[in-house]
């Protein structure tokens, strides 16, 4: 029998621009309040994990970045692991905590995300990118997604800027031939979580935009705008988790217990085979091993590097039906207030996407939301919550997609 494990303390920096910080600066804001929020010392923790991305890159750290960031805090003589996945490393950071205590192995571990995406250095923010293993993959799923698809107007039919962007611009367009979607429905789903942001301080964007104003804006790989895209960004989050006999001891009052978690990578498929989505079997998965289904969650903390990566999820993950997040966003069943409200953070479009830290931030909103403790953002009445996280591009769907349910205790 597996040893149930909670969440007991998340923390994280705003996520925004931090030209003037190090990575280690980051992580040490961020896990300083994750040990605050749970009341318990450094010294407590028996193993961290790690999840970053292209800090290498960037820092020139290869090779045990967590030491370096969380020895000075007084955590040392602990396992430790650092994991990379992609925009998912930190909920797989989450992931291999919660197995831990699972296997007994530990009590309480100490889960950390972490990016800094901005340089002075221009060319080299833009490198992490045009990774060329990426762009060969994302130009061939655009050429084959196309080819099922409409021309595009001369004055939008040129590469964009990013390729992954284009991934998503096919995706969408796909969506709008095989459901009748429509710009103006992902424009609601962008405009939905521009609001959601402003009550958000720990958000990069806290500006409401209307539907309007996000149709306007550049393009960036049609039908896709600016706004329906998430920007670069630096930050770190970090969470404590700790089994049951630890929750029990702390209290339970401000935990949430991980009910289920589980990942899965992307497989070959038809670019139109919605039902065999990574998402959507990997959420099959977790609503299993949860006890639960989509008809159970009040709210969700979904992946959006785009909004119609948005889209997908929520409707891969069974909160809507196929084709059906358009109209559930235009008719407001997926913002606060509404049936099952879709990333009050902001999103990723609003609230930002450090990439190590992204899948961290998630469950920082969504133990807030449990906890009842989300202001302005309060999801009334949140007692179970789901967060989806998916990391990079492979084929014609993300690499891998990780799913996590959280219960308030």
């Amino acid at each position: 029998m597996s040893i149930a494990s909670y969440v007991v303390g998340v923390g994280m920096t705003p996520f925004g621009r931090h030209l003037d910080r190090t990575h280690t600066s980051l992580v040490q804001e961020a896990v300083a309040l994750a040990l605050k929020d749970a009341g318990i010392e450094a010294s407590e923790i028996e193993s961290t994990v790690y999840g970053t991305v292209v800090q290498g890159f960037f820092a020139g750290e290869m090779s045990i970045p967590s030491q370096f960031a969380l020895r000075p805090m007084g955590i040392s003589g602990v396992r430790t692991l650092t994991v990379e996945a992609a925009c998912a490393s930190s909920t797989f950071a989450l992931h291999q905590a919660v197995q831990q205590i699972a296997a007994g192995m530990v009590d309480i571990v100490l889960a950390v995300g972490v990016e800094k995406l901005y340089s002075r250095d221009r060319e080299k923010r833009f490198a992490v990118f045009q990774q060329p293993l990426d762009i060969e993959i994302a130009k061939a799923y655009v050429e084959n997604t196309c080819a099922l698809l409409e021309p595009l107007p001369p004055e939008f039919d040129k590469p964009g800027p990013n390729a992954l962007m284009d991934c998503y611009g096919a995706q969408a367009r796909l969506h709008m031939k095989t459901y009748g979607t429509t710009r103006e429905q992902i424009a609601a789903v962008a405009a939905k979580d521009h609001a959601h942001s402003v009550h958000n301080p720990l958000s990069q964007y806290r500006d409401a935009m209307s539907v309007d104003e996000i149709l306007s804006a550049p393009t960036v790989s049609w039908p896709l705008t600016v706004p329906m895209c998430a920007p670069i960004s630096d930050g770190a989050s970090a969470a404590v988790i700790v089994s049951e006999k630890v929750a029990a001891r702390l209290g339970k009052s401000r935990a949430a217990r991980i009910r289920g978690a589980d990942s899965l990578t992307g497989q070959d498929r038809a670019p139109d085979d919605y039902a065999n989505h990574v998402t959507r079997l990997v959420s099959q998965k977790v609503y299993e091993r949860a006890g639960i289904g989509p008809g159970d969650v009040d709210l969700a903390e979904v992946h959006d590097a785009s909004s119609i990566g948005e889209m997908l999820q929520v409707e891969a993950v069974g909160l809507c039906a196929p084709g059906g997040s358009g109209p559930a966003a235009e008719a407001g069943e997926l913002s606060l207030g509404g049936r099952v409200p879709v990333n009050v953070s902001g999103g990723l479009v609003s609230k930002g996407h450090p990439l190590g830290a992204t899948g961290l931030s998630q469950i920082h909103e969504l133990v807030m939301q449990l906890r009842g403790e989300a202001g302005p953002r309060q999801v009334e009445g949140a007692r179970m919550a789901l967060a989806e996280n998916s990391g990079g591009f492979y084929g014609v769907e993300d690499g891998m997609s990780a799913v996590t349910v959280l219960e308030k205790a």
